[in-house]
């Protein structure tokens, strides 16, 4: 605290600013309010009132600024106004003997005058000026008081309707998803039931006993690619890889591999472009192999007339770059900002209905985000989707 009474250089006396505050007033009111009051000097960040204290101070900025704070919702603290020189604060608390409405804190140096109660109460009751421009400013900062908690209260309520709107698409998101995974679930699990219960009764011929035991095969694995990347999805949120040096390089063209069957039963050609020595980078080669493989399920999915799926990558301003290209259905703008959200599926194009629960892409979303990478797409409607996965090289991670 600086030293009392103590008038800064170049601070504006009492009785000038005096009646800046209360407009009107004779000289006698002033020489009697500067009487009867105190000049002090207090440093940045002090708090001159505490919101909910009893306090029996009344103050006249005369020197510095000051900020008035409120806390809304037990929790934010939110600026109401800022008082220069000329401004009074604290005499709702004195007047009616009440906790303090808002804090008061000084965001510079201050100087104030300061009075308190037992003489704010004899200047008031021998003052009807200084009575009636107090009423005056009072009811202008109730005022301004009822606007700023209106304006809050229609803040509070758009806040409410958009999270009970998001609860409700969420809502929904979980119900259709359950629906899916119910029928996903349920038609191979129907399938291959039914296969084997004709296997038991020994009703399938010797020489269908190959193709029945294959497509046996293909829907348990159905079910078990649907129930680990469920289970995957739910690990990620809770358990972080180690990471190491990987090879985008390497991950790409297995992945290319692995899809050259599907993709040639839907009349399709991969073709990878990869340059010699790509860096590396620092992450988990299982979820980024998972994460492409997602990439490029979609992409030969959403490529029911065939055509070309390319993979290319590049190294551009220290970050190894990943395209998957395909020339597909491409998606409609107004669906590009939810398909990434969990749950969220495409079912239908034109006659083509499209399988699946909406987890792939979530996936890879999800793995991008822990390798602090960035994903994003180009598409159009009719002519195919470029996803374009964003992971620093392990030179920068050095």
């Amino acid at each position: 605290m600086y030293p009392v009474n103590l008038p800064r250089k170049n601070m504006i006396s009492p009785k000038d600013i005096i009646p800046r505050a209360f407009p009107g007033i004779s000289q006698l009111e002033i020489d009697e309010l500067v009487a009867r009051s105190q000049v002090k000097n207090y440093p940045a960040k002090t708090i001159l009132c505490h919101e909910g204290k009893l306090e029996d101070k009344f103050y006249i900025l005369l020197d510095g600024k000051v900020d008035v704070t409120k806390t809304i919702n037990n929790s934010e603290e939110r600026k109401l106004k800022e008082l220069d020189a000329g401004d009074f604060f604290g005499e709702m608390a004195i007047m009616h003997n009440a906790p303090r409405g808002a804090t008061v804190s000084a965001s510079s140096p201050v100087t104030v005058l300061e009075l308190d109660k037992e003489n704010f109460d004899r200047v008031i009751q021998r003052s009807s000026s200084i009575s009636v421009a107090m009423v005056r400013e009072i009811s202008r900062r109730l005022r301004e008081n009822d606007e700023m908690a209106i304006e809050d209260l229609k803040m509070r309520a758009s806040e409410l309707a958009e999270a009970y709107q998001k609860l409700a698409e969420q809502d929904l998101a979980r119900r259709e998803f359950l629906t899916s995974v119910a029928h996903e679930l349920r038609t191979p699990l129907m399938a291959a039931g039914g296969f084997l219960q004709l296997l038991q009764k020994g009703a399938i011929h010797q020489d269908k006993l190959p193709a029945t035991i294959d497509t046996v095969a293909r829907n348990i694995q159905q079910i078990t690619t649907l129930v680990n990347d469920i289970l995957f999805l739910q690990e990620m949120d809770l358990i972080l890889p180690k990471f190491q040096p990987v090879d985008l390089s390497a991950i790409a063209q297995e992945v290319a591999e692995k899809y050259q069957d599907k993709a040639a039963a839907g009349l399709l050609t991969i073709h990878v472009k990869v340059p010699q020595n790509l860096p590396k980078i620092s992450g988990d080669p299982k979820s980024l192999e998972r994460a492409l493989m997602a990439l490029m399920d979609n992409a030969i999915k959403f490529s029911p007339h065939g055509g070309q799926v390319e993979i290319q990558l590049w190294e551009e301003a220290n970050y190894v770059v990943i395209d998957i290209k395909d020339q597909g259905i491409g998606i409609e703008p107004e669906l590009v900002p939810h398909i990434f959200d969990r749950f969220y599926h495409i079912e239908k194009s034109g006659e083509t209905l499209f399988s699946g629960i909406g987890l792939g892409l979530a996936i890879t979303n999800q793995v991008i985000k822990q390798h602090n990478g960035r994903i994003s797409v180009q598409s159009e409607p009719g002519k195919g989707s470029t996803f374009s996965v964003r992971l620093k090289t392990m030179k920068v991670m050095l």
